[in-house]
């Protein structure tokens, strides 16, 4: 991010305190660590429930006491659920697009660049033949996404151009979605007398 001193809020963000951040983390690398996580609670069938409730960032344990986040998953009918929310392939297309929507709009506001329109369209390919273990020359997830971004605002198309790939190459989950993050997944020791 380019470094000023703007005091002003962009496109919804306080640039000021953005700068703020952005020195903090300068002198103290360890306030930009943090920890996101959530639990997940299996209903019936294919539909089961998240709760987002806490995270630790800034070198302390933030809590939503008054709220929380609750994400109902399921599969549609046609792959054999009552659908009683988004899939979770829908979910992952759903955060890449907040993800990289955020990220563009932060460093807009950064450049001071006002923004009048963010919207974006995803859709990605899935061939459940992976998913079911019918062959194993097919991946399981995604075999490509595309997502176009619609970016109005005072700046030129090369400007809105250069934030939609700055965004590509800065926002978290586009990151983890591009080049994979490592998964380790394990089953609880617990007592099942």
């Amino acid at each position: 991010m380019t470094t000023t001193t703007a005091e002003k809020v962009v496109n919804g963000v306080d640039a000021g305190r953005l700068f703020q951040t952005i020195t903090a983390i300068e002198q103290d690398p360890a306030i930009a660590k943090f920890n996101f996580r959530l639990s997940n609670f299996w209903v019936h069938g294919a539909h089961n429930r998240a709760v987002v409730a806490d995270f630790d960032g800034a070198r302390t344990t933030h809590r939503r006491d008054k709220t929380y986040f609750v994400y109902d998953k399921d599969e549609h009918p046609a792959l054999l659920g009552e659908d009683r929310g988004a899939n979770p392939v829908e979910y992952l297309l759903a955060g890449l697009a907040g993800c990289v929507t955020t990220t563009l709009v932060y460093h807009a506001a950064a450049r001071g660049i006002t923004l009048t329109r963010v919207d974006a369209e995803l859709d990605g390919d899935i061939d459940l033949r992976g998913l079911l273990g019918m062959s194993e020359e097919v991946r399981p997830g995604y075999q490509s996404i595309r997502m176009t971004l619609h970016v109005e605002g005072e700046a030129s198309r090369e400007e809105l151009a250069d934030l939609v790939h700055l965004a590509e190459r800065r926002s978290p989950v586009a990151d983890v979605v591009m080049h994979g993050t490592p998964l380790r997944l394990s089953l609880a020791d617990e007592d099942r007398s």
